[in-house]
């Protein structure tokens, strides 16, 4: 299947053609390989959050290397 990206605009809804889209996508199988592998719960629990409520939880968080942080 070929990516998709969908840009939108605050307030619109999806197309209909958007929506079938995404119905045609979740009846694919999901496709594990090398650079995607699938995660053991142990570790898809060490998964945290990118985003913060405020610069100085990021700053925090960077400190303590709690987390990977992109910018």
């Amino acid at each position: 299947m070929e990516n998709v990206i969908f840009r939108r605009t605050a307030g619109t809804g999806l197309t209909q053609e958007e929506l079938a889209m995404l119905e045609k996508a979740e009846k694919y199988p999901l496709e594990y390989d090398e650079d995607s592998p699938k995660l053991a719960p142990d570790q898809l629990a060490e998964f945290r959050p990118v985003h913060f409520d405020n610069m100085k939880d990021r700053a925090q968080a960077m400190q303590n290397k709690e987390t990977l942080v992109l910018a």
